[in-house]
């Protein structure tokens, strides 16, 4: 090689070393952004860049399927996985306790045994929990299981952390305490099976929409203890100031809050 080829060579890496070295040149790090969709995505063009993703088994109500399941499942295990603390895919399930509309409820149940005792078919705190129970059940297994086998991801529920959605939209009781305690009795069922099947559980809602569905939940109680991820921040200031708010259980602690920017989902890691 000549000198003049060899001072050539020197100048061109030089240069290819000072442009990767400039601002806005380098290789952006990845997104420490999570996001959660579901059915009202089905066809919508969703994020390159995620570091994790939170997906909506449900269509809406805990009866439904997300018609659009498989392919969202594929979605969020490409994930980048950048924030260690939160799977690369989670799953998220609707919630609701219809006990006080038993003549058009086909799903609740009229049989079961329960911590609250046996369900018999009424609006009870047991028929509640056995209802949470079978919702959860057949959550996994009609509607997660073979999206999860058509994906081709793992269709293990204890690899995933599941979160009870838990909206005033849905169907709850009102109007004491009772109906509270039933509603809270339907989350436990909910809970009980996921728990039996090697899940983790955690708790999605506002405080305020939280007290107003379920109250207090005791120490006794299978949620007390669980993470909450909170909803209501619009930006990500928001959010970064919500992982401080009181967690939605005793014992808990507050791991994600989520804040919506350009109509969708965003989800920031407290932990």
């Amino acid at each position: 090689m000549t000198r003049a080829l060899r001072s050539v060579v020197v100048v061109v890496l030089t240069l290819a070393a000072a442009l990767l070295a400039a601002p806005g040149i380098a290789s952006a790090a990845p997104t420490t952004v999570g996001y959660d969709v579901s059915y009202p995505q089905c066809g919508s063009s969703l994020p390159r860049d995620r570091a994790f993703a939170v997906i909506g088994v449900n269509g809406g109500l805990s009866t439904r399927a997300n018609p659009c399941l498989s392919a969202q499942l594929t979605w969020a295990w490409g994930s980048s996985g950048a924030v260690r603390s939160q799977p690369v895919a989670q799953l998220y399930l609707n919630t609701a306790n219809p006990g006080q509309l038993l003549g058009q409820v086909t799903t609740w149940p009229r049989t079961g045994a329960t911590p609250y005792g046996l369900c018999d078919g009424t609006n009870s705190s047991a028929c509640s929990w056995q209802y949470g129970w079978e919702r959860a059940q057949n959550s996994i297994v009609s509607f997660f299981t073979p999206a999860a086998r058509e994906a081709r991801v793992d269709g293990t529920p204890a690899r995933y952390t599941w979160w009870l959605d838990v909206e005033t939209m849905n169907s709850w009781q009102t109007g004491s305490a009772d109906a509270l305690a039933r509603n809270r009795a339907t989350l436990e069922g909910m809970t009980a099976h996921l728990v039996a099947s090697g899940a983790r559980v955690g708790i999605y809602s506002t405080n305020q929409q939280w007290a107003q569905i379920v109250g207090s939940v005791p120490a006794t109680s299978n949620l007390a203890g669980r993470d909450s991820w909170l909803a209501g921040s619009t930006s990500l200031d928001g959010a970064r100031a919500a992982c401080r708010k009181p967690p939605l259980v005793p014992g808990g602690r507050v791991t994600l809050t989520q804040y919506v920017q350009n109509n969708l989902d965003r989800n920031f890691s407290c932990v």
